[in-house]
């Protein structure tokens, strides 16, 4: 354990580094984020403006509002892509370096992924998190967050970081057979955004919907840790959520090792 944290730490390390290293893309990041955050603010305070119920989907108006800013929180420190790292090792040819070095390149792409998904958290996330809680007490008149819940919560996004990077690697396999990934890429960020409820909570789906998606892993990405976060689940319930996600995890890792394994036996690399 401790000879692999000192072979992949420096990956993490280097990653947080190489972000935080330009300063207007450090400030961009935030604006962005934000902006996209209160877009979607504003919808749904529309929506529920007109609107003669005072809740939908099984959320308040008051829920609603702390739901699209920790969802974007969420997202924001959860969504790492590796795929597009894959997908440029192909293109260059290096992924066949990484192949004869002593190190698991999975591990590695994770540990890259950590790095940012540290960076995220700290930009913008602590910013916005901290702004969600400040808004609840004094604006909403929302007990503050437990900090058993925080906890729960915490756990739960690193296992939804899990998921989403071990989904992202199965995908960037596509890469091995087509080559170049970015349209896919874009269509695939652009379901996410429904899948995982990010935009749309799951629970205003259809029930039979709501259903299929049980048996995926997207609604364990953004949309169980933030129901986690709202207090919507407890005893059993949450129980069940959290083995879920730790169930996707082990299937994904799986899968993945699977198709990496099949994919390498057919790799062909020309030139440098």
């Amino acid at each position: 354990m401790r000879k692999s944290l000192r072979v992949y730490l420096p990956f993490a390390s280097n990653e947080l580094k190489r972000q935080l290293a330009y300063k207007g893309a450090f400030y961009l990041f935030i604006l962005v984020n934000m902006f996209g955050a209160f877009i979607n603010y504003y919808l749904w305070m529309a929506i529920y403006g007109s609107s003669d119920q005072a809740i939908l989907g099984g959320l308040t108006r008051n829920e609603m509002i702390v739901y699209v800013f920790m969802s974007y929180v969420t997202s924001s420190v959860v969504s790492i892509s590796i795929a597009s790292t894959v997908s440029d090792d192909v293109v260059k040819g290096t992924v066949a370096m990484n192949l004869i070095k002593p190190i698991d390149y999975r591990l590695s792409l994770i540990s890259q992924a950590v790095g940012n998904m540290i960076y995220r958290f700290l930009v913008p996330a602590v910013f916005i998190w901290t702004g969600v809680e400040i808004y609840k007490a004094r604006a909403l008149g929302l007990p503050i967050v437990s900090i058993w819940n925080i906890l729960l919560y915490l756990l739960s996004c690193i296992m939804s970081f899990l998921i989403y990077v071990l989904f992202d690697f199965c995908f960037g396999m596509i890469a091995f057979f087509t080559t170049y990934i970015f349209g896919m890429q874009m269509i695939k960020n652009a379901l996410l955004g429904f899948l995982t409820g990010q935009l749309i909570p799951i629970s205003f789906f259809p029930e039979v919907m709501q259903r299929v998606f049980d048996f995926l892993p997207f609604s364990s990405m953004v949309y169980t840790p933030v129901m986690i976060y709202l207090g919507k689940y407890s005893g059993e319930k949450l129980g069940f959520m959290l083995c879920r996600q730790a169930v996707w995890i082990i299937l994904l890792y799986g899968a993945g090792s699977l198709i990496w394994k099949k994919v390498t036996k057919k790799l062909v690399v020309l030139g440098g």
